[in-house]
């Protein structure tokens, strides 16, 4: 442990132990630990609890999805973005179990008395948590991941209100917030590194900018961080898993390192395709969906759009999805029918029972007349049933949607 790291282990210990958050332990096991650099300086203890996490039962309960909490916040146009202090540390470790939180320094080993970083079922019952207190507001005037809160309103008089009862349910629960990190009554907010407007979300600038500055890979593990970082913001890129197929194939265990023109094309393609910063609507429940897909030999893609108040549609969202298994041998009618099935089946949550009907865009004409059909095979017929919830018309429209504008 070099001399820095040896002032910030014991810097660390005396203010924990100062707050009660540890107490020196007797456990007969305990978890390596380390350091690593805080983004603006500084050093951040990381206990290793790898080995504790691999004989740890998951907690099941759900975190929330990206996608489903940005849903909620259609009509709001005033925000408020509150960050919880010490997060998971506002939870008491069980009495009797901290032992099993141990880890060691060269000062001695220590235990938690309360819930640490790393440990596998952290998240999932800090969100419990959160969901409990917040829980007839969540979705209403308020989303919440973790420790991460967003109060949205339609205006200034009510959200006046909301902030005030979230604040208070807060202050009713003994927690306390990172006053710097807050922001309070604003147009534009970043959440969960998502940019919220009352027009849109959109991706955040220092999230663009890392993937335009990223380095060509030259190693197997690179073109997978790159993957993993880009995927974030799928929901944003047209036809997302057609572009980064031969990406995706580096990935595998079998696949040898490779690095050609077409490696390369999808890398500076993505690149391209983010750098457009897409903006994408809030869905309008009282507008009609319009939807289109189109399915190639590898991969089916969508976009869920809107008619927005300059008469054209406006994306909502993008989905992109490669076809696994026997779908890659389907022949071009059923491909199209699979991404119809499976757009409607993700965003369900918008497209499922709508008063008026979704036009659905396809450049197959057969799939024009597939609903009026009065036989199906036992395959179409299980399709059917699927399609069955979602009032939906198919429209056919040689080489899909022109009307649409350039930003699509």
């Amino acid at each position: 442990m070099s001399p820095a790291e040896s002032k910030a282990m014991q810097e660390y210990l005396d203010k924990e132990l100062a707050d009660g958050k540890i107490e020196p332990s007797h456990s007969p096991v305990a978890s390596p630990c380390f350091f690593v650099k805080k983004a603006g300086g500084g050093l951040r203890l990381v206990v290793d609890y790898r080995k504790i996490n691999e004989i740890t039962v998951n907690d099941q309960f759900p975190i929330p999805l990206q996608a489903d909490l940005l849903e909620k916040i259609k009509d709001a146009k005033i925000f408020s973005k509150l960050d919880l202090k010490s997060g998971y540390n506002n939870i008491r470790i069980k009495k009797g179990e901290e032992w099993r939180t141990a880890f060691r320094a060269k000062e001695g080993i220590y235990h938690y008395n309360v819930m640490p970083f790393g440990l596998k079922n952290g998240p999932p019952i800090f969100q419990r948590f959160m969901n409990y207190i917040f829980n007839d507001l969540i979705d209403v005037i308020v989303i919440v991941y973790l420790d991460d809160i967003l109060i949205f309103s339609r205006n200034r008089e009510e959200h006046t209100e909301h902030v005030r009862e979230v604040l208070r349910r807060i202050r009713d629960n003994n927690l306390y917030l990172n006053l710097s990190k807050c922001l309070f009554f604003t147009t534009e907010v970043t959440y969960i590194g998502i940019v919220i407007t009352p027009e849109g979300i959109s991706m955040e600038k220092e999230k663009i900018r890392a993937v335009q500055e990223w380095q060509e890979p030259r190693t197997v593990r690179q073109p997978q961080s790159f993957l993993v970082f880009a995927n974030f913001y799928r929901r944003f890129i047209k036809d997302f898993s057609t572009i980064v197929k031969p990406l995706t194939l580096l990935t595998r265990k079998e696949q040898k390192w490779q690095w050609e023109e077409a490696e390369q094309h999808a890398f500076d393609k993505l690149k391209e395709e983010i750098g457009k910063d897409p903006v994408l609507i809030h869905p309008n429940p009282d507008k009609p969906y319009f939807l289109e897909t189109d399915a190639s030999g590898v991969a089916m893609g969508a976009v869920l759009s809107q008619r927005h108040t300059d008469g054209y549609l406006h994306p909502i969202a993008f989905l992109s999805k490669s076809f696994v298994d026997a779908q890659v041998n389907y022949d071009t009618h059923d491909k199209e029918l699979l991404a119809i099935i499976t757009a409607l089946e993700h965003w369900r949550i918008f497209l499922e029972g709508t008063d008026e009907p979704i036009t659905v865009y396809t450049d197959h004409k057969n799939l024009e007349y597939w609903k009026k059909a009065h036989t199906f095979n036992k395959w179409h017929a299980r399709w059917y049933q699927i399609l069955a919830p979602f009032n939906f018309n198919i429209v056919y429209q040689p080489g899909k949607m022109s009307e649409k504008p350039d930003a699509l």
